[in-house]
């Protein structure tokens, strides 16, 4: 039986936890989730997630959010891409710095500048979330000197949480040209057999 990925293609969060299953070969299929249009706000939606966020993994018995709880379901379920046993402390060191430094901001200042009208985006808000931002690329840019990877030899879902929000053109103050060591990393995720760009793995809840 195929677990089911309730996402939505914009969300880098959702990403990140279907990036993880396509690469892990888990059998997995996504449920559309109408974000821009109260999806995440419905009675229906509050009775798997009462967060009321995506992504909501369901696998049976088991329902999970928030996406570092999916990645590492899906790591102990399937034995792939959790790295090293003895680099596991510092996959999820990673993982959790991505959702507090990196992705938690890369969401919120992507959101405010393309997605919310453009006469209520807040100018100052958005400045200081890039200048946050700008740090965080930059301590991933220092780490990845001289490396493939965040941790070990191998992509783990270290790479794919920091990654959530990286492949997405929609402009939020990121250029990957500005930090060669993230470009190159970057690339190498492209070239893992079975990657996918996260409109190709997830339906795209407005037009392009």
């Amino acid at each position: 039986m195929s677990m089911k990925l309730h996402c939505f293609g914009e969300s880098g969060n959702a990403y990140k936890a279907a990036l993880t299953l396509e690469l892990s070969g888990a059998a997995w299929e996504p449920v559309f989730v109408d974000f821009f249009n109260g999806g995440t706000r419905s009675d229906d939606f509050r009775a798997i997630n009462p967060m009321g966020e995506a992504p909501v993994l369901v696998d049976g018995d088991v329902t999970l959010t928030q996406s570092g709880a999916i990645q590492q379901y899906v790591v102990d379920k399937t034995g792939k891409l959790g790295g090293a046993e003895a680099d596991k402390y510092e996959v999820l060191r990673w993982v959790l710095w991505d959702n507090h430094k990196m992705s938690s901001q890369a969401g919120m200042t992507r959101f405010l500048m393309n997605f919310l009208p453009e006469d209520k985006r807040p100018q100052e808000v958005i400045g200081f979330m890039q200048s946050r931002l700008k740090a965080a690329y930059a301590t991933l840019d220092a780490h990845l000197a001289g490396r493939d990877w965040i941790v070990g030899d191998a992509i783990s879902v270290a790479d794919i949480s920091n990654c959530g929000y990286l492949f997405y053109e929609e402009p939020f103050g990121f250029n990957r040209k500005d930090w060669p060591n993230i470009d190159a990393w970057l690339m190498r995720i492209s070239e893992v057999p079975g990657w996918k760009h996260p409109y190709d793995l997830m339906q795209r809840a407005l037009p392009a």
